[in-house]
Parts: structure tokens; sequence; C-alpha cells
């Protein structure tokens, strides 16, 4: 078992990596269709190969005996990405990311409601929290103008569609090993925005050289080095501190956007981002939870 110091510089790791997705997805000059297709063709491409040679049996294995749970959990990421880089197109990076996080709150929900699992007063306490500030971050949009507003509803449908996708993926990843299902359910996913993408007329070619860097560095940085050292995390740490974590992305996305893309949050989103973090936090930390494995992964 690795130390403890490398476990946190692990997950450390991880929040860094996931908190640059937004600035990369703003540099990157495409629709976001493509932005978001390339970026899961080339993690995916990547992870290939790994599973095939290392991970054979039991990625086949996977594939033929969970067709139907990969499928929809690969539906749903797609679905996330899409709307997610979106939703960057319309609004700001601070609204954006901090809505997306709050798809823990949308796990508790769905595992409360659908499956019966149990929750304290500290996570509805928790949701109410983010409930008000999501309703802040939607005014603070509303006032902006209806783009402002329109991205700030995308960034919550994606938060929603990141949460069927944890709930399927909890249930896979309790017998299935990191590496096969990332590759699975990834490859699902670039199928599917490949597909988006070509029925929606975008074209995956003839945008500039930088553009082309942004997305190789969203599918390394972000999505293989953020969500794998995340998941890595899991093995060691209780779920509740990665989730808790996480909370980290919306807070170095925002930081990052400000000499980047000379974008500094207004005083509604700062507030709506500080009851949605804080609610999370209330939710997901100790004592939030009725059981400990409803802390999702990442």
């Amino acid at each position: 078992m690795p130390g403890e110091s490398r476990r946190y510089a692990l997950l450390g790791l991880g929040v860094v990596a996931i908190s640059c997705a937004a600035v990369l997805v703003r540099l990157a000059d495409a629709p976001p269709l493509a932005i978001a297709a390339g970026r899961l063709t080339i993690a995916s491409g990547i992870l290939l190969p790994w599973a095939l040679l290392r991970h054979r049996a039991e990625f086949l294995s996977l594939v033929a005996t969970h067709t139907g749970l990969i499928a929809l959990a690969g539906l749903f990421l797609a679905v996330h990405f899409a709307l997610w880089v979106a939703s960057l197109s319309y609004t700001t990076v601070a609204s954006s990311v901090v809505l997306v996080t709050a798809n823990p709150v949308f796990v508790a929900l769905a595992s409360y409601l659908a499956f019966g699992e149990r929750l304290r007063r500290a996570t509805f306490l928790g949701i109410g929290l983010c409930i008000v500030g999501a309703v802040l971050i939607g005014y603070g949009g509303w006032r902006v103008g209806p783009e402002a507003l329109k991205g700030d509803v995308l960034a919550l449908l994606a938060a929603m569609a990141m949460a069927v996708y944890l709930l399927v993926g909890r249930r896979l990843r309790q017998t299935v090993g990191l590496v096969p299902y990332a590759t699975a359910v990834f490859s699902v996913a670039a199928v599917v925005l490949v597909s988006a993408a070509a029925g929606s007329g975008t074209t995956m070619v003839g945008y500039e050289a930088n553009t082309y860097v942004m997305i190789l560095l969203l599918a390394l940085v972000p999505q293989l080095i953020g969500h794998m050292s995340l998941n890595w995390a899991l093995r060691f740490l209780p779920a509740t501190m990665v989730t808790v974590a996480v909370l980290g992305e919306p807070v170095g996305a925002t930081l990052m956007a400000i000499p980047v893309l000379a974008e500094t949050p207004i005083p509604g989103e700062i507030a709506g981002g500080i009851l949605i973090l804080s609610g999370i936090a209330v939710a997901f930390g100790r004592g939030g939870l009725k059981r400990s494995d409803t802390a999702p992964s990442v």
C-alpha cells in the first residue's frame, strides 16, 4: 500500500488536473461537440491498447456480460460532456464548473428516491444549501442575459447526466477494475459523441493547431491524469474525502480563469458558489451519510 503522503499527493494531483478542463475548453476554438468528441476519442484510444494488453480477459468479460450497463454509462457520460462543454460557450467558468460539480447532490437524491438509501439530516441540509446556491447563480445569469442563464441550465443538466453515469458506474466498479471499466465507458462515449458530431454536421477537422493542442491536453490532463488519479485515490482513501476534495475543482478553475481568460466572477456567482460547495461539504462530510457507500465514485 502506498504511503499516506503519496495518497494525498495523487488526490491533489487529480484535483489540479481536472481544474484545468474549463480553461482548456475555452482556449479550444471549435464547436462543443468537436471538443467533447476529440477529448473522449483520444482518451479511449490511449486506454484501449493498455486494456487489451494488460487486462484483456477482464475487459472482454466486462463488455460481454455488462453490455447494457456499459452502453448506458457511456451514453450519459457523452451527454454530460456535450452539455458541459456547450455551457462554457454561454456562461462563465465559475458558474459552469460550480453547477456541474453539484452532481453528488443528484446522486444522493437518486439513491434516496430510487434505491431507498437512508440519508441523515446533514445531507438534506446540504442539498438545501445547494439549491439556494444554484438559484443565486441562475438569478445572476438571468440578470446578465438569457445566454448566461442558458449556460447555467446546460451545466446543471450536465451534472444530472453525470449523476446517472456515477450511479451506473458505482454498481459496475464494485467488481470491475478501473482500466477495463474506464476504457469501455470512454470508448462508448467517444462513439456516441463522434456520431452526434457527424449527425449534426460538426466537422472534426480544419481547425487551427492550437485547438488540437487544447483537445489533446483535455484528454491527457483532466481526463486521464485527473480522473484516473481520483479513482486511484478511491482505492486507498474514504470516498467522502475524495468527494469533498473534488470541491477544489471550481476554486482552481475560477482562479485559472482570472489570469488566462481575464474572467472574474461576479458577487452572485461567488455567493452561489460558496453555498453550493458548502452544501456538498455538509452533505458528504463526516456524519452526512447514513451508509458509507452512498458517496459516489468520481
